[in-house]
């Protein structure tokens, strides 16, 4: 309908000046016309010229006071002509918020009287809120003053009008024939195939986005940092289970059963099932051996270690107690065949009872990495920090002496970071103490040398999030999934 209005008016003149009075003299939604007029030009049947008109039009607040009155008029009408009324008693007559702004505006004006009682200060009022909304709403024009005063109160708001003027072009025709998309089979056998009008092809355009899953930021870096833990002969170990005993996750790991990482208020700790039943015995006595009096150069701790303790199941807090038990599993091994070096790497999911915030969140990602071998050293660890973290982009490290209950020496790990300018901690590493290995049964001269860091940590910089929830957890936007971009860790 108004395609064929707009193309029907321009044979006989030479313009349509106004689309907006032209829509309207028609009965026709401007919007409609508006549609229309932009597929005619975009086919240059028609040439337009944009036409922008700014108008004052009412707000909600505003809509409401010009049928009801401005709040100072109802407020001033509530007051009774003679005596006085109680601030409690008027204040239940009206609604809170006309009571509040109609105090202030009827006070202003020196309407009231106001204190514990309200009385007039004079007998009539004209409602001139009222009757400048209404001519607003007529279109009709009022003074600038008037404007900023109803603007202030925010009753009115400035909305620009965008409309066309019209004219024919270069393709005008009185009516638009349909160009054609397909060639069909009832057009060759017609032949009115010779007279259709194809719509050109464009070759530009692109076609419908691939419905397809995406890779979340998280899995990207995981994957990418896998693909550098290969490069370097690194071999994967298994940590697809959650649940621990505290024995690999603490006890293997010299780690005393009175230290407050053991505690529920940063562990947690199942009911179901609450214990373990499958350790090895004799490693077992082993590991309490060397908690109780020492050995290998050590004191020990010097308490009555508890199988109770040690048998209470976990979620793992991190995937130490993994390595803890592919090391006992290789020790074990090299008592009945020559001993052969190992590289081991994990990247798995840990939890901590940890409060939560914009950097903690109670389950995160460890990345974890080991080297086992003859006659290895600190100069050994610091060389393939450096190699390891070059491949992440990161060629200046510092490293700071630091305590772990079951490495010695024990480093941590800083990167300078250029983007905030300073230097950051991205991790821990150290080397392995003879109380933890000698028990698994490794001989002297076998010294294991690790290191771990979160895999939170480096997404974040790296993706730009400065909020761990956004990145992690059941308030993640899944748009971010579809729109980040690849991971170029190891590739730049």
């Amino acid at each position: 309908m108004a395609e064929e209005a707009i193309l029907g008016y321009l044979e006989n003149h030479e313009e349509i000046s106004d689309s907006g009075e032209f829509a309207a003299e028609r009965g026709i939604d401007h919007a409609e016309i508006v549609n229309v007029v932009k597929s005619l030009h975009g086919f240059r049947f028609v040439d337009t010229q944009d036409i922008k008109r700014e108008t004052w039009v009412l707000t909600e607040e505003g809509k409401k006071y010009a049928a009801e009155g401005s709040p100072e008029v109802q407020l001033f009408l509530a007051v009774p002509a003679e005596g006085s009324i109680s601030k409690d008693e008027l204040q239940k007559k009206l609604d809170s918020g006309i009571f509040k702004i109609g105090c202030t505006q009827a006070g202003k004006n020196k309407w009231v009287e106001m204190g514990k009682h309200i009385s007039r200060k004079v007998q009539h009022v004209e409602d001139k809120v009222k009757d400048l909304l209404l001519r607003i709403q007529d279109g009709k024009t009022i003074d600038k003053d008037d404007i900023n005063s109803l603007k202030a109160r925010k009753l009115i708001v400035l909305q620009t009008w965008k409309g066309y003027s019209v004219r024919k072009g270069p393709n005008y025709a009185p009516k638009r024939k349909k160009p054609a998309t397909d060639l069909t089979r009832e057009n060759l056998q017609r032949g009115d195939w010779k007279e259709l009008e194809f719509k050109e092809y464009n070759f530009s355009a692109k076609g419908p986005p691939p419905e397809c899953g995406h890779l979340h930021p998280l899995n990207k870096v995981k994957d990418r940092l896998k693909d550098i833990f290969r490069q370097l002969n690194f071999e994967e170990m298994p940590t697809n289970r959650y649940v621990e005993s505290s024995f690999w996750n603490f006890d293997a790991l010299f780690q005393p059963q009175q230290h407050p990482a053991r505690d529920s208020h940063d562990t947690f700790f199942l009911q179901v099932p609450s214990t373990t039943r499958q350790l090895p015995e004799d490693y077992v006595e082993q590991v309490k051996e060397v908690h109780e009096s020492g050995g290998y150069g050590s004191r020990g701790y010097g308490y009555e270690w508890k199988r109770d303790e040690a048998n209470k199941n976990l979620l793992r807090t991190h995937t130490t107690a993994i390595s803890s038990q592919m090391l006992y599993a290789l020790a074990q091994h090299a008592k009945v065949h020559p001993f052969s070096p190992k590289r081991y790497f994990s990247i798995d999911r840990v939890f901590r009872n940890e409060a939560v915030d914009r950097t903690h969140l109670a389950e995160f990602h460890q990345i974890e990495g080991l080297v086992c071998d003859r006659g290895l050293t600190l100069s050994h660890l610091i060389g393939i920090l450096e190699d390891f973290f070059s491949r992440l982009g990161m060629s200046k490290l510092r490293f700071k002496p630091a305590y772990n209950p079951y490495t010695e020496p024990s480093m941590e790990i800083f990167s300078y970071h250029e983007g905030f300018g300073k230097w950051v901690e991205i991790g821990n590493s150290g080397m392995f103490r003879p109380e933890m290995l000698r028990p698994m049964g490794f001989p002297e001269d076998v010294s294991v040398i690790a290191w771990g860091l979160s895999l939170e940590r480096p997404t974040m910089i790296l993706y730009g999030i400065d909020n761990i929830r956004d990145l992690f957890g059941h308030k993640v936007d899944l748009t971010l999934m579809k729109r980040n971009p690849l991971c170029l860790i190891g590739i730049r």
